[in-house]
C-alpha cells in the first residue's frame, strides 16, 4: 500500500476512535438518506434469503441442492437447456416402477399398473424439470443479478461515502491548521459520494416493481407445473380405476391342484435300507433297465466341520449381495468364527470366510461365551 493509502487508513481509524471514544460528533446524514439506506438493507437481506429458500423448494434433497449450486452454466446458455442437470425424484421413482413392472410381465395386473404409474412419474419429472428451469431463468437469475450488481454497487457507494465522511470530519476539526482549499475539496468529495449513493438507492427502491414482476413469474411457473401435474395424475387415476373395474368383472380362475403321484406301498416285510417302504417310488417300465449294480450319481458334498467346534446349519439359501458376505446353500454346515452383533455371524465354508445373517441358520454348536 502507498504512503497516501496508509495515511488515509490512519485518518479513518483516528476519526472513528475520536467519534466513539472521545465523544466527537461526526457529520450527520439526513433522515431521508438513513431511511433509504435502511430500506436497501432490508431489501438485500430479503432477496438473499428468498433465493436460498427458493432453491430448497425446487430441490429438497441436500445432495441435489449441492449439484444445483454448481450449475451456474444454466444461466449462461438460456434457451438451450433441456434439463436442470440433476435427476428429479419423480423420475427415479418412475424408472423403478417401470423396471419392476416389466419384470412382473404383462399377465400381472400389478405389473401393468406399475408400467402405467412409471410412465406418469417420468412425465411428472419432465414437468418438474420445466418448472426448475423456468424459475431459475425468470426468478432466481434476476434476483442473483440484483444481489451481484445493483445491491453490491450500492454497498460500494455507501462504503466510499463513509470513508469520505470520516476524512471530511477529520479535516473539519483541523480547520485553521490546514488550507481552506483542502477542507473544501473534502466537503465536495463527501457531497459527491452522498449524491451518488443516494441516487443509486433511489433508483433501486423506485424500480422495485421489477421484483414484483419476477415474483409473478415464479407463481406463473408454479401454476403451470401444478396444472400439468394434476392432468397427468388424473389420467393415471382413471387408468388405475379402469384396470380395477376390468379385473373385478373378469371371472376368477379356480385353483385346481395337480394330481398327486401314486406310490406302491409294497409288502410290509420288504425293507428299504432302514427307510420306511412307503417312501419307495413305484418302479415303472422306463426305469426297469436300472441294474442293482449301478450307483446313483451324487453331488460332491461340501467339507463338513467336526461337530465339536462352533458351527451352524443353513436353513435357507443365502446369496451374498455385498463384499464380505458368505454365500451358502440350504443344508450346508458352516464353521462359526465370530458373532458380529445380534443379527450377523462371521463364519467359514470351504475355505471362504464371510458374514451372514443369523436368521438364515440354526446354531448347532454355539460360540464360547
Amino acid at each position: 500500500m502507498s504512503v497516501a493509502g496508509l495515511k488515509k487508513q490512519f485518518y479513518k481509524a483516528s476519526q472513528l476512535v475520536s467519534e466513539k471514544v472521545g465523544g466527537a460528533e461526526g457529520t450527520k446524514l439526513d433522515d431521508d438518506f438513513k431511511e433509504m439506506e435502511k430500506k436497501v438493507d432490508v431489501t438485500s437481506k430479503a432477496v438473499t434469503e428468498v433465493l436460498a429458500r427458493t432453491i430448497e423448494y425446487l430441490q429438497p434433497n441436500p445432495a441435489s441442492r449441492a449439484k444445483l449450486t454448481m450449475l451456474n452454466t444454466v444461466s449462461k446458455i438460456r434457451g438451450q437447456v433441456k434439463s436442470p442437470g440433476y435427476p428429479q425424484p419423480e423420475g427415479l421413482l418412475g424408472e423403478c416402477m417401470i423396471r419392476h413392472g416389466k419384470e412382473l410381465g404383462g399377465e400381472s395386473n400389478f405389473g401393468d399398473a406399475l408400467l402405467d404409474a412409471g410412465e406418469s412419474m417420468k412425465r411428472l419429472a419432465e414437468v418438474k424439470d420445466s418448472l426448475d428451469i423456468e424459475v431459475k431463468q425468470n426468478f432466481i437469475d434476476p434476483l442473483q443479478s440484483l444481489c451481484e450488481k445493483d445491491l453490491k454497487e450500492i454497498q460500494h457507494h455507501l462504503k466510499k461515502l463513509e470513508g469520505r465522511r470520516l476524512d471530511f470530519d477529520y479535516k473539519k476539526k483541523r480547520q485553521g491548521r490546514i488550507p481552506d482549499e483542502e477542507l473544501r475539496q473534502a466537503l465536495d468529495k463527501f457531497e459527491e459520494s452522498k449524491e451518488v449513493a443516494e441516487t443509486s438507492m433511489h433508483n433501486l427502491l423506485e424500480t422495485d416493481i421489477e421484483q414484483v414482476s419476477q415474483l409473478s413469474a415464479l407463481v406463473d411457473a408454479q401454476l403451470d407445473y401444478h396444472r400439468q401435474a394434476v392432468q397427468i395424475l388424473d389420467e393415471l387415476a382413471d387408468k388405475l380405476k379402469r384396470r380395477m373395474r376390468e379385473a373385478s368383472s373378469r371371472p376368477k380362475r379356480e385353483y385346481k391342484p395337480k394330481p398327486r403321484e401314486s406310490f406302491d406301498l409294497g409288502e410290509p416285510e420288504q425293507s428299504n435300507g432302514g427307510f420306511p417302504c412307503a417312501m419307495a417310488p413305484k418302479i415303472t417300465a422306463a426305469s426297469s433297465s436300472f441294474r442293482s449294480s449301478d450307483k446313483p450319481i451324487r453331488t460332491p458334498s461340501r467339507t463338513m466341520p467336526p461337530l465339536d467346534q462352533p458351527s451352524c446349519k443353513a436353513l435357507y439359501d443365502f446369496e451374498p449381495e455385498n463384499d464380505g458376505e458368505l454365500g451358502f446353500r440350504e443344508g450346508d454346515v458352516i464353521t462359526l468364527t465370530n458373532q458380529i452383533d445380534e443379527n450377523w455371524y462371521e463364519g467359514m465354508l470351504d475355505g471362504q470366510s464371510g458374514f451372514f445373517p443369523l436368521s438364515y441358520v440354526e446354531v448347532l454348536v454355539p460360540l464360547p461365551q
